[in-house]
């Protein structure tokens, strides 16, 4: 009896994920870690369903490849006393990279900016400060942030309330 062979394509081969891409595995850790970074290993593993030895190694690297920035603790802006939030328009007199670079630095230090940001459009930074009451906010505006050399125009505008905060981009 003869044995007829077929001309079958070989299997494909195993699909390799590149180095910097996740998996739904590196997401379901990622959003677990989201939720509650102080699990132990032991604990996470065991919410995605591995073993302890490759969540270990998964874990490690995403922090090496830099998909994990850090661990922090949210605190409480309220509770710390300074409930209130503004968000600041700023425009600057010159735009050249010296100039740009020195206000972003002098913004950075001034402890009341949680969030800074070099923009397009009619303003030059949006700025995002908590402060505890809006003759605190003064303060800030006089002692600090027109003391700031470069800036032309701001405006600014209190949150009433916040409707979405996020810590981190979802996965």
């Amino acid at each position: 009896m003869a044995i007829v062979r077929r001309n079958t394509p070989a299997a494909p081969p195993a699909r390799r994920k590149l180095p910097n891409q996740l998996d739904e595995t590196d997401r379901r850790i990622l959003r677990e870690l989201q939720k509650d970074a102080r699990l132990t290993t032991v604990q996470l593993a065991d919410r995605i369903g591995l073993s302890t030895t490759p969540c270990w190694n998964r874990l490690k690297r995403l922090e090496t490849q830099g998909f994990i920035d850090g661990y922090v603790a949210l605190l409480n802006q309220t509770k710390l006393g300074l409930p209130e939030t503004v968000i600041i328009e700023v425009t600057l007199d010159r735009h050249d990279e010296e100039v740009l670079a020195r206000f972003g630095d002098l913004l950075a230090e001034l402890p009341e900016v949680i969030e800074a940001y070099l923009t397009t459009g009619d303003y030059d930074y949006l700025v995002k400060v908590a402060v505890e009451s809006t003759a605190g906010y003064e303060r800030f505006l006089r002692e600090k942030l027109y003391r700031l050399p470069g800036i032309r125009h701001s405006r600014s505008s209190f949150a009433l309330r916040c409707l979405k905060k996020l810590n981190s981009v979802q996965v």
